[in-house]
């Protein structure tokens, strides 16, 4: 019995003396997933559907046309728009629009500037449409991002319709404004909002300025910040906001809303535009 136990005591020293020299298991080496890189441009909830960031050495034609004159543009405004680098470039990857001051009439006009658009290229049918933009100021500016229906060619204005998504007039430096036109609500009878922000903020700073726009609404956004909404009951009249429109950027100079520079403005003006973007749900 002596031999069994000391036996029994020697395999139970051999196991627990195997078990306590056991070296650890080394644990699985598992890679962490690299995600891939997000683009830039991705929103979550959209799908981007055409964007221009402004990174090529000059304006893409494949996205932009020009409208070039100086014949006031329905609104008594005193530029003539132009294609020149001097009025529409691009620099360290942004959209550039410059007013100047002429120091001789430019095309019979003391101003110039310039306004681009989609029109014939590139036009949608509800969606989010943005730009990150830093606006000019002073007496007399007008910027605007903004879009006309597809069908004006055929139909005119205001039965194309027009959703303004960013206007600012210096004489107001502290405005933004938010505004669609249709027939019977159109020019001065637009039905529109504004919202109150930091003049300094404005002109020094870049916001992103956004619609989100469906077939029954249109909700206008500063920063993300919802600051307005329509729906058809709102309007007097028709709601015609459901075809294809296309975008519009452009710098005025005068007209009747803004009134004209004094000698308190400031030239040359720069309207930056960083991108534009849209989007829609997929």
């Amino acid at each position: 019995m002596f031999k069994r136990i000391s036996i029994l005591l020697c395999i139970t020293f051999i196991v627990v003396g195997c078990t306590v020299m056991a070296p650890e298991p080394t644990p699985t080496s598992v890679p962490t997933p690299v995600p891939s890189p997000t683009a830039v441009w991705e929103r979550a909830g959209w799908t981007t559907v055409w964007h221009d960031e402004f990174d090529g050495p000059e304006l893409d034609l494949k996205n932009w046309a020009f409208d070039i004159g100086g014949n006031g543009w329905g609104n008594q405004e005193w530029e003539v728009y132009t294609d020149r680098p001097e009025n529409i470039r691009i620099e360290n990857e942004m959209l550039v629009i410059e007013a100047r001051e002429e120091t001789v009439t430019f095309s019979g006009r003391p101003y110039s500037s310039a306004r681009i658009k989609s029109q014939g290229l590139h036009a949608w049918k509800y969606g989010r449409i943005e730009a990150r933009m830093k606006l000019p100021y002073g007496q007399g500016i007008w910027p605007a991002f903004w879009m006309l229906g597809e069908n004006i060619n055929k139909v005119g204005w205001p039965a194309s319709g027009e959703i303004d998504i960013l206007e600012f007039i210096g004489r107001e430096p502290d405005h933004i404004y938010a505004t669609v036109h249709a027939p019977g609500y159109s020019g001065g009878s637009g039905v529109g909002s504004n919202l109150i922000v930091s003049a300094d903020s404005l002109k020094n700073d870049f916001h992103v300025y956004a619609i989100e726009w469906e077939e029954n609404e249109i909700r206008w956004y500063f920063d993300d910040q919802q600051y307005f909404k329509l729906t058809p009951e709102d309007v007097p009249s028709d709601w015609i906001f459901d075809h294809p429109f296309f975008i519009i950027i452009n710098l005025a100079v005068g007209g009747r809303w803004p009134g004209y520079p004094d000698k308190t403005t400031v030239f040359p003006q720069f309207l930056y535009v960083d991108y534009v973007r849209v989007y829609q749900t997929p």
